[in-house]
Protein backbone atom coordinates (compact mmCIF):
# COMPACT_ATOMS: atom_id res chain seq x y z
CA UNK A 1 0.00 0.00 0.00
CA UNK A 2 2.91 2.56 0.76
CA UNK A 3 4.26 2.05 -2.80
CA UNK A 4 1.18 2.74 -4.32
CA UNK A 5 0.06 5.23 -2.32
CA UNK A 6 3.70 7.59 -3.36
CA UNK A 7 2.95 6.32 -6.48
CA UNK A 8 -0.50 8.16 -7.06
CA UNK A 9 0.39 10.87 -4.87
CA UNK A 10 3.44 11.61 -7.33
CA UNK A 11 0.91 11.80 -10.36
CA UNK A 12 -1.00 13.98 -8.77
CA UNK A 13 1.99 16.25 -7.34
CA UNK A 14 1.21 18.95 -10.58
CA UNK A 15 -2.85 18.58 -9.83
CA UNK A 16 -2.80 19.32 -5.71
CA UNK A 17 -0.02 22.36 -6.44
CA UNK A 18 -2.82 24.23 -8.68
CA UNK A 19 -5.62 23.08 -6.35
CA UNK A 20 -3.45 25.04 -3.82
CA UNK A 21 -2.49 27.85 -5.58
CA UNK A 22 -6.08 28.52 -7.07
CA UNK A 23 -7.53 28.38 -2.85
CA UNK A 24 -4.48 31.07 -2.27
CA UNK A 25 -5.29 33.63 -4.66
CA UNK A 26 -9.02 33.84 -3.88
CA UNK A 27 -8.89 33.53 -0.31
CA UNK A 28 -12.20 34.51 1.46
CA UNK A 29 -12.81 35.53 5.52
CA UNK A 30 -14.62 33.12 7.94
CA UNK A 31 -18.04 32.34 7.31
CA UNK A 32 -17.61 33.67 3.87
CA UNK A 33 -15.83 30.40 1.88
CA UNK A 34 -18.75 30.37 -1.05
CA UNK A 35 -16.32 30.22 -3.88
CA UNK A 36 -13.79 28.11 -2.26
CA UNK A 37 -16.72 24.94 -1.03
CA UNK A 38 -17.55 25.24 -4.66
CA UNK A 39 -14.18 25.06 -6.04
CA UNK A 40 -13.55 21.98 -3.53
CA UNK A 41 -16.95 20.27 -3.94
CA UNK A 42 -16.18 20.03 -7.81
CA UNK A 43 -13.47 18.11 -7.42
CA UNK A 44 -14.31 16.27 -5.41
CA UNK A 45 -17.48 14.97 -7.68
CA UNK A 46 -15.54 15.04 -10.49
CA UNK A 47 -13.74 12.05 -8.45
CA UNK A 48 -16.68 9.85 -7.77
CA UNK A 49 -17.34 10.91 -4.57
CA UNK A 50 -20.14 11.56 -2.54
CA UNK A 51 -20.45 15.31 -0.91
CA UNK A 52 -23.08 17.18 1.09
CA UNK A 53 -22.53 20.95 1.61
CA UNK A 54 -23.91 23.79 3.71
CA UNK A 55 -23.15 22.00 6.96
CA UNK A 56 -22.66 24.06 9.60
CA UNK A 57 -22.43 27.10 7.23
CA UNK A 58 -20.12 26.56 4.12
CA UNK A 59 -18.86 23.23 5.32
CA UNK A 60 -18.28 19.89 3.46
CA UNK A 61 -18.48 16.77 4.63
CA UNK A 62 -17.79 13.81 1.91
CA UNK A 63 -17.32 10.07 2.35
CA UNK A 64 -15.24 7.85 0.42
CA UNK A 65 -16.82 4.21 0.74
CA UNK A 66 -14.41 1.41 1.52
CA UNK A 67 -14.77 -1.47 -1.05
CA UNK A 68 -14.04 -3.99 1.73
CA UNK A 69 -15.78 -2.50 4.31
CA UNK A 70 -18.19 -4.87 6.53
CA UNK A 71 -21.35 -3.54 8.92
CA UNK A 72 -19.39 -1.76 11.79
CA UNK A 73 -16.35 -1.33 10.18
CA UNK A 74 -14.40 1.88 10.78
CA UNK A 75 -14.91 5.28 9.81
CA UNK A 76 -11.73 7.75 9.73
CA UNK A 77 -12.65 11.66 9.35
CA UNK A 78 -9.82 13.91 7.69
CA UNK A 79 -10.41 17.35 8.27
CA UNK A 80 -9.21 20.25 6.82
CA UNK A 81 -10.27 24.22 7.19
CA UNK A 82 -10.67 26.83 4.36
CA UNK A 83 -10.95 30.50 5.89
CA UNK A 84 -8.61 33.45 5.53
CA UNK A 85 -7.06 36.41 7.26
CA UNK A 86 -8.27 39.98 7.48
CA UNK A 87 -3.94 40.24 6.19
CA UNK A 88 -3.03 42.23 3.22
CA UNK A 89 -0.31 39.85 1.27
CA UNK A 90 2.94 41.31 -0.11
CA UNK A 91 4.39 38.86 -1.99
CA UNK A 92 4.35 39.01 -5.54
CA UNK A 93 3.95 34.89 -6.72
CA UNK A 94 1.54 34.56 -9.58
CA UNK A 95 -0.56 33.32 -7.28
CA UNK A 96 -0.72 35.87 -5.12
CA UNK A 97 -4.23 37.25 -3.48
CA UNK A 98 -6.16 38.70 -5.60
CA UNK A 99 -8.46 39.97 -2.76
CA UNK A 100 -7.16 43.47 -1.06
CA UNK A 101 -6.40 42.95 2.55
CA UNK A 102 -7.05 39.26 2.42
CA UNK A 103 -4.83 36.40 2.78
CA UNK A 104 -4.37 32.81 3.24
CA UNK A 105 -1.79 33.54 5.95
CA UNK A 106 -2.03 30.60 8.03
CA UNK A 107 -1.83 27.64 5.64
CA UNK A 108 -5.55 26.91 5.25
CA UNK A 109 -5.18 27.13 1.17
CA UNK A 110 -2.40 23.87 1.94
CA UNK A 111 -4.35 21.93 4.52
CA UNK A 112 -7.44 21.67 2.09
CA UNK A 113 -5.51 21.06 -0.90
CA UNK A 114 -4.15 18.22 0.76
CA UNK A 115 -7.12 16.67 1.96
CA UNK A 116 -7.86 17.03 -1.68
CA UNK A 117 -5.17 15.37 -2.98
CA UNK A 118 -5.81 12.54 -0.13
CA UNK A 119 -9.55 12.15 -1.04
CA UNK A 120 -8.02 11.50 -4.61
CA UNK A 121 -5.43 9.33 -3.44
CA UNK A 122 -7.44 7.39 -1.22
CA UNK A 123 -10.42 7.17 -3.78
CA UNK A 124 -8.52 5.26 -5.96
CA UNK A 125 -7.64 2.74 -3.79
CA UNK A 126 -11.58 2.29 -2.38
CA UNK A 127 -11.80 -0.79 -3.42
CA UNK A 128 -8.53 -1.68 -0.90
CA UNK A 129 -9.72 -0.04 1.96
CA UNK A 130 -11.15 -1.74 4.82
CA UNK A 131 -13.39 0.79 6.09
CA UNK A 132 -14.92 4.46 5.05
CA UNK A 133 -13.02 7.68 5.00
CA UNK A 134 -14.98 10.98 5.64
CA UNK A 135 -13.91 14.22 4.52
CA UNK A 136 -14.39 17.41 6.54
CA UNK A 137 -13.96 20.79 5.15
CA UNK A 138 -14.46 23.46 7.97
CA UNK A 139 -15.40 26.85 7.57
CA UNK A 140 -14.63 29.81 10.12
CA UNK A 141 -11.60 28.40 12.02
CA UNK A 142 -10.14 32.07 12.61
CA UNK A 143 -13.31 33.26 14.46
CA UNK A 144 -14.67 32.49 17.72
CA UNK A 145 -16.93 30.57 18.42
CA UNK A 146 -15.35 28.61 15.60
CA UNK A 147 -17.07 26.90 12.85
CA UNK A 148 -16.17 23.13 14.10
CA UNK A 149 -19.11 23.84 16.83
CA UNK A 150 -21.37 24.36 14.10
CA UNK A 151 -20.35 21.59 12.31
CA UNK A 152 -20.53 19.45 15.27
CA UNK A 153 -24.43 20.85 16.13
CA UNK A 154 -25.43 20.40 12.19
CA UNK A 155 -24.35 16.21 12.74
CA UNK A 156 -20.59 15.93 11.06
CA UNK A 157 -20.02 13.51 13.85
CA UNK A 158 -22.88 11.47 13.18
CA UNK A 159 -24.01 8.80 9.97
CA UNK A 160 -21.48 7.85 10.03
CA UNK A 161 -19.74 8.55 13.46
CA UNK A 162 -15.97 8.51 12.92
CA UNK A 163 -13.93 5.94 14.66
CA UNK A 164 -11.15 8.73 14.84
CA UNK A 165 -10.02 12.20 12.97
CA UNK A 166 -7.41 13.44 12.05
CA UNK A 167 -5.98 17.19 11.05
CA UNK A 168 -2.53 18.72 10.20
CA UNK A 169 -1.20 22.47 10.19
CA UNK A 170 1.13 23.89 7.98
CA UNK A 171 4.56 24.67 10.45
CA UNK A 172 7.49 26.86 8.75
CA UNK A 173 9.44 26.41 11.30
CA UNK A 174 10.16 22.54 10.33
CA UNK A 175 11.32 22.12 7.32
CA UNK A 176 9.73 20.50 4.38
CA UNK A 177 9.26 16.79 4.60
CA UNK A 178 9.76 16.69 8.19
CA UNK A 179 6.80 15.99 10.23
CA UNK A 180 6.04 16.73 13.87
CA UNK A 181 3.95 15.16 16.28
CA UNK A 182 3.13 14.51 19.87
CA UNK A 183 0.76 12.56 22.51
CA UNK A 184 -1.08 14.88 24.59
CA UNK A 185 -1.78 18.33 25.13
CA UNK A 186 -0.79 19.89 21.82
CA UNK A 187 -2.39 23.75 21.60
CA UNK A 188 -3.06 25.98 24.33
CA UNK A 189 -6.28 27.56 25.23
CA UNK A 190 -7.28 30.94 24.01
CA UNK A 191 -9.68 32.80 26.14
CA UNK A 192 -10.22 36.80 25.32
CA UNK A 193 -10.37 39.60 28.16
CA UNK A 194 -12.26 42.98 28.06
CA UNK A 195 -11.02 45.65 31.32
CA UNK A 196 -13.06 48.93 31.20
CA UNK A 197 -11.46 51.42 33.39
CA UNK A 198 -13.53 54.55 35.14
CA UNK A 199 -12.00 57.48 36.39
CA UNK A 200 -13.50 61.22 36.89
CA UNK A 201 -12.25 63.44 34.35
CA UNK A 202 -10.47 67.11 34.64
CA UNK A 203 -7.75 69.79 33.26
CA UNK A 204 -4.32 68.17 33.48
CA UNK A 205 -3.18 71.29 35.40
CA UNK A 206 -5.02 69.82 38.30
CA UNK A 207 -4.47 66.55 38.01
CA UNK A 208 -5.48 65.81 41.81
CA UNK A 209 -8.86 66.53 41.18
CA UNK A 210 -9.28 63.78 39.10
CA UNK A 211 -8.66 60.08 38.39
CA UNK A 212 -6.55 59.38 35.91
CA UNK A 213 -8.30 56.55 34.22
CA UNK A 214 -4.76 56.16 32.42
CA UNK A 215 -2.73 55.89 35.20
CA UNK A 216 -5.11 53.45 36.59
CA UNK A 217 -4.73 51.56 33.40
CA UNK A 218 -0.88 51.46 33.17
CA UNK A 219 -0.56 50.07 36.24
CA UNK A 220 -3.30 47.12 35.70
CA UNK A 221 -1.61 46.34 32.56
CA UNK A 222 2.06 46.38 34.47
CA UNK A 223 0.43 44.50 36.98
CA UNK A 224 -1.04 41.58 34.88
CA UNK A 225 1.77 40.57 33.30
CA UNK A 226 3.69 40.23 36.91
CA UNK A 227 0.43 37.04 37.02
CA UNK A 228 2.27 35.05 34.95
CA UNK A 229 5.64 35.62 36.96
CA UNK A 230 4.08 36.26 40.42
CA UNK A 231 1.42 34.40 41.07
CA UNK A 232 1.13 30.86 38.33
CA UNK A 233 3.13 27.86 38.90
CA UNK A 234 6.61 28.34 36.32
CA UNK A 235 6.01 24.75 35.10
CA UNK A 236 2.70 25.31 33.43
CA UNK A 237 2.74 27.42 30.63
CA UNK A 238 0.74 30.71 30.58
CA UNK A 239 0.64 33.29 28.33
CA UNK A 240 -1.51 36.78 28.55
CA UNK A 241 -1.15 39.51 26.14
CA UNK A 242 -2.89 42.63 25.80
CA UNK A 243 -3.41 43.06 22.37
CA UNK A 244 -5.42 46.49 22.52
CA UNK A 245 -5.44 49.57 24.71
CA UNK A 246 -7.80 52.91 23.90
CA UNK A 247 -8.59 56.19 26.27
CA UNK A 248 -8.41 59.50 26.24
CA UNK A 249 -9.48 62.40 24.02
CA UNK A 250 -7.16 65.31 24.24
CA UNK A 251 -3.64 65.96 25.24
CA UNK A 252 -4.96 68.40 28.27
CA UNK A 253 -7.72 66.56 29.49
CA UNK A 254 -7.48 63.92 32.18
CA UNK A 255 -9.07 60.54 30.26
CA UNK A 256 -12.20 58.97 32.15
CA UNK A 257 -12.05 55.93 30.58
CA UNK A 258 -9.67 53.50 29.45
CA UNK A 259 -10.51 50.17 27.22
CA UNK A 260 -7.92 47.09 27.49
CA UNK A 261 -8.29 43.95 25.53
CA UNK A 262 -6.34 41.21 25.09
CA UNK A 263 -5.94 36.96 25.53
CA UNK A 264 -5.04 34.18 27.95
CA UNK A 265 -3.45 31.42 26.37
CA UNK A 266 -2.57 28.12 28.88
CA UNK A 267 -2.27 24.78 28.61
CA UNK A 268 -3.42 23.38 31.81
CA UNK A 269 -7.61 23.16 32.14
CA UNK A 270 -6.49 23.63 36.00
CA UNK A 271 -4.83 27.40 35.37
CA UNK A 272 -7.33 28.02 33.04
CA UNK A 273 -9.80 27.97 35.86
CA UNK A 274 -7.84 30.43 37.97
CA UNK A 275 -7.47 33.05 35.35
CA UNK A 276 -10.63 34.75 35.55
CA UNK A 277 -10.67 35.50 39.23
CA UNK A 278 -6.78 36.48 39.16
CA UNK A 279 -6.86 39.04 36.99
CA UNK A 280 -10.19 40.55 38.43
CA UNK A 281 -8.12 40.25 41.51
CA UNK A 282 -5.32 42.44 39.88
CA UNK A 283 -8.19 44.61 38.63
CA UNK A 284 -9.89 45.45 41.48
CA UNK A 285 -7.21 45.85 44.33
CA UNK A 286 -5.54 48.96 41.95
CA UNK A 287 -8.64 50.57 40.50
CA UNK A 288 -9.61 50.67 44.42
CA UNK A 289 -6.34 51.49 45.69
CA UNK A 290 -7.13 54.97 43.80
CA UNK A 291 -10.64 55.48 43.87
CA UNK A 292 -11.44 54.17 39.97
CA UNK A 293 -13.80 51.77 38.94
CA UNK A 294 -13.60 48.70 36.27
CA UNK A 295 -15.90 46.40 34.13
CA UNK A 296 -14.11 42.94 33.41
CA UNK A 297 -15.54 40.96 31.17
CA UNK A 298 -14.02 37.13 30.41
CA UNK A 299 -14.85 35.01 27.42
CA UNK A 300 -13.96 31.59 27.00
CA UNK A 301 -12.72 30.75 23.68
CA UNK A 302 -10.45 27.31 22.09
CA UNK A 303 -9.73 24.34 24.55
CA UNK A 304 -6.80 22.77 24.37
CA UNK A 305 -5.85 20.18 21.40
CA UNK A 306 -5.72 16.78 23.09
CA UNK A 307 -3.74 14.37 21.02
CA UNK A 308 -4.75 10.51 21.47
CA UNK A 309 -1.58 8.02 22.01
CA UNK A 310 -2.58 5.43 19.45
CA UNK A 311 -3.56 8.05 16.93
CA UNK A 312 0.56 9.60 17.60
CA UNK A 313 1.88 6.46 17.37
CA UNK A 314 0.09 5.79 13.47
CA UNK A 315 1.81 9.33 12.45
CA UNK A 316 4.71 8.01 13.57
CA UNK A 317 5.05 4.94 12.40
CA UNK A 318 2.91 6.81 8.44
CA UNK A 319 6.22 9.11 8.66
CA UNK A 320 8.69 7.14 8.93
CA UNK A 321 7.75 4.15 6.59
CA UNK A 322 7.20 7.50 3.64
CA UNK A 323 10.02 9.31 4.36
CA UNK A 324 12.54 7.69 6.91
CA UNK A 325 12.99 7.61 10.92
CA UNK A 326 15.05 10.95 10.84
CA UNK A 327 11.69 13.06 9.39
CA UNK A 328 9.58 11.73 12.24
CA UNK A 329 10.04 14.51 14.73
CA UNK A 330 8.25 13.60 18.37
CA UNK A 331 7.67 17.45 20.02
CA UNK A 332 8.93 17.96 23.28
CA UNK A 333 6.52 20.96 23.74
CA UNK A 334 3.09 22.02 22.83
CA UNK A 335 2.51 25.17 21.07
CA UNK A 336 0.75 28.14 22.60
CA UNK A 337 -1.23 28.63 19.57
CA UNK A 338 -5.00 27.78 19.67
CA UNK A 339 -7.04 25.52 17.40
CA UNK A 340 -11.31 24.58 17.24
CA UNK A 341 -10.45 21.35 15.82
CA UNK A 342 -10.06 20.55 20.08
CA UNK A 343 -13.87 20.68 20.16
CA UNK A 344 -13.46 17.29 17.99
CA UNK A 345 -10.60 16.04 20.06
CA UNK A 346 -13.43 15.90 22.84
CA UNK A 347 -15.81 13.86 20.90
CA UNK A 348 -13.82 11.21 19.47
CA UNK A 349 -9.85 10.56 19.54
CA UNK A 350 -7.73 12.70 17.34
CA UNK A 351 -4.95 13.92 16.21
CA UNK A 352 -3.45 17.25 15.17
CA UNK A 353 0.41 16.50 13.59
CA UNK A 354 2.54 19.40 11.95
CA UNK A 355 3.60 19.39 8.35
CA UNK A 356 6.72 20.99 7.91
CA UNK A 357 6.20 23.65 5.16
CA UNK A 358 9.98 25.50 5.77
CA UNK A 359 12.90 26.09 3.30
CA UNK A 360 15.59 27.98 4.76
CA UNK A 361 17.87 27.67 1.58
CA UNK A 362 14.65 29.22 -0.75
CA UNK A 363 14.45 32.06 1.67
CA UNK A 364 10.78 30.66 3.15
CA UNK A 365 10.93 31.55 6.50
CA UNK A 366 8.06 33.91 6.96
CA UNK A 367 6.21 32.74 10.18
CA UNK A 368 2.23 32.27 10.13
CA UNK A 369 -0.27 35.01 10.26
CA UNK A 370 2.81 37.19 8.32
CA UNK A 371 1.99 38.83 5.14
CA UNK A 372 4.86 37.43 3.35
CA UNK A 373 3.92 33.71 4.39
CA UNK A 374 4.26 30.77 1.90
CA UNK A 375 4.95 27.52 1.58
CA UNK A 376 7.74 25.20 -0.17
CA UNK A 377 5.03 23.22 -2.36
CA UNK A 378 7.19 19.81 -1.84
CA UNK A 379 5.02 19.94 1.61
CA UNK A 380 2.09 19.27 -0.61
CA UNK A 381 2.66 15.68 -1.85
CA UNK A 382 3.85 15.12 1.62
CA UNK A 383 0.46 15.96 3.73
CA UNK A 384 -0.90 13.97 1.03
CA UNK A 385 0.87 11.08 1.30
CA UNK A 386 0.78 11.27 5.04
CA UNK A 387 -3.41 11.70 5.26
CA UNK A 388 -3.50 8.85 2.81
CA UNK A 389 -1.36 6.59 4.83
CA UNK A 390 -2.43 7.38 8.20
CA UNK A 391 -5.97 6.46 6.91
CA UNK A 392 -4.83 2.91 5.84
CA UNK A 393 -2.54 2.24 8.93
CA UNK A 394 -6.25 3.30 11.35
CA UNK A 395 -8.00 0.82 9.61
CA UNK A 396 -5.00 -2.11 9.72
CA UNK A 397 -4.56 -1.21 13.36
CA UNK A 398 -7.90 -1.50 14.37
CA UNK A 399 -8.49 -5.08 12.14
CA UNK A 400 -5.55 -6.19 14.16
CA UNK A 401 -7.32 -5.07 17.47
CA UNK A 402 -10.57 -7.30 16.54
Amino acid sequence: MIEEIRKRAREIEGRVIKFRREIHSQPELSGNEEKTARFIAAVLEDNDIEVETGVGGNGIVAVIRGGHTEKGSEVVAIRADMDALPIGERGSCAYASKVDGVMHACGHDVHSAVVMGAAIVLGGLRDKLTGDVKLVFQPAEEVIPGGALAMIEAGVLEDPRPSAMVALHCCPELEAGFIGHKEGVVTASCDFIHISIYGTSGHSSRPHQSVDAILVAALVVNAIHHIVSRRTDPLHHVAISLGTIKGGNAPNIIADQVEITGTVRVLSPEIREMMPELIEQTIKGITMSVGGTYVFEYSYGHPSVVNDGELNGIVGAAARDLFGKDKSLEMKDPQMGAEDFAYFAQKVPAILFRLGTGNKGKGIVAPLHSSCFDIDEAALSVGVQMMSLIACKFFEARRGQR
